[in-house]
């Protein structure tokens, strides 16, 4: 079968979704109109319905027994005031939908639907999993799918699947890739401290920006001299802040970035040389605090999972443009639902034309003939793993 003729037929109910949810974006944890929209939706196609789950998630769940197949799409926006002039701008201020999750809420919406109406659906348990909180963590350090797996989501899932809009690829072209696709992301904080003081006489100090300029050094030779070259890492500096006057030596400067990695083993690594790069300051009698957040851990695709999808897509956009990236240095807190069962991610192209609209920007959108084919590819991916996965068992 190809479902891309099914989601042909809905696609003005996928682009009303989209453009809907897109007019009304609420931050993470405060999904509550749109887990009412999903909710309400879900159960018009007769799916059972739980409400509530990780915090402001929905689950709805077709078909019984096993195999049970997962399939998860992200519902909330960024803190972004939208730059777009177009009819279905945000109505919130400074909020925006600009990373496409209105658009994976639509397509699954559109799956749920596809496969509600199937009548040769293959046996087995389809479980739409419509997460809150991917862009950011709580308080208690736990972004959205990690509170819903807290909430049993994926319990006895044997595959969990998601998309992600992509807006810088052409419309029609499918990105799936076996293994390490995105990675770890991890924050830190660190104040050097040193003896502030007149700017004309440093000697009677120890000046903390002095000593800043010898951890940037040690900092930016952890990639290129402590780690396989063979072997992806990052980290990169965001702010440094210090200093009230041009005569005056501060006492301080503080500073953050940011630490990416495809590995546990290596990710661990930049932990530790992290910390000798700041140690290099006592010796000369400075100190300093570091502060490590670990955020989410490396995405990585399982190799038959990936594989099923893509020969879900060479169904619908053909095998041409069904095609490998290798991996990102971005982030995806789908990383903890692949880290509790087989999963992956593909990436759907949405570029409009030759306008280049970046994820997180004001200026973020995407072509919306993007939405049937991501909803078929899911759908139909579904369809072959409840089949492949019945036949394994």
């Amino acid at each position: 079968m190809n479902l891309l003729e099914h989601t042909q037929r809905i696609e003005e109910q996928l682009i009303a979704w989209r453009r809907d949810l897109h007019q009304h974006p609420e931050l993470g944890f405060e999904e509550v109109r749109t887990a009412t929209l999903v909710a309400d939706t879900l159960r018009s196609f007769g799916i059972a319905v739980q409400t509530q789950v990780g915090k402001t998630g929905v689950i709805g769940t077709l078909g019984a027994g096993h195999p049970v197949i997962g399939i998860r799409a992200d519902m909330d926006a960024l803190p972004i005031q939208e730059a777009n002039d177009v009819p279905y701008a945000s109505a919130a201020p400074g909020v925006m939908h600009a990373c496409g999750h209105d658009a994976h809420t639509a397509m699954l919406l559109g799956v749920a639907r596809v496969l509600s109406e199937l009548p040769d659906r293959p046996p087995g348990t389809v479980r739409f999993l419509f997460q809150p909180c991917e862009e950011k963590q709580d308080a208690d350090g736990l972004s959205g799918a990690s509170r819903m797996i807290s909430d049993h989501a994926l319990a006895g899932v044997d595959a969990v699947i998601a998309l992600h809009i992509a807006s810088e690829a052409p419309t029609g072209i499918v990105i799936i890739d076996d293994g390490p696709i995105h990675a770890a992301a991890d924050a830190f904080e660190a104040v050097i401290t040193g003896k502030g003081g007149h700017g004309a006489y440093p000697h009677q100090g120890l000046d903390p920006i002095y000593l800043l300029g010898l951890v940037i050094q040690a900092i930016y030779g952890i990639r290129s001299r402590r780690i396989d070259p063979t072997q992806p890492a990052v980290i990169s500096i965001g702010s440094i802040h210090t200093g009230t006057a041009s005569n005056v030596i501060p006492d301080e400067v503080r500073l953050n970035g940011t630490i990416r990695s495809l590995s546990d083993d290596i990710r661990a690594q930049l932990h530790t040389e992290l910390e000798h790069a700041f140690a290099i300051v006592r010796p000369l009698g400075g100190d300093y605090q570091l502060t490590i957040q670990r955020g989410y851990p490396p995405l990585h695709n399982d190799a038959t999972i990936a594989g099923a999808i893509r020969a879900a897509s060479g169904e619908i956009v053909g095998a041409e443009r069904t095609i490998r990236y290798g991996f990102s240095m971005g982030a995806e807190d789908f990383a903890y639902m692949t880290r509790t069962v087989p999963g992956a991610m593909c990436f759907v192209g949405a570029q409009i034309g030759s306008d280049m609209r970046p994820h997180h920007s004001p200026i973020f959108n995407i072509d919306e003939n993007a939405l049937k084919i991501g909803a078929a590819v899911l759908a139909q991916s579904a369809v072959r793993l409840l089949t492949q996965l019945a036949g394994q068992s």
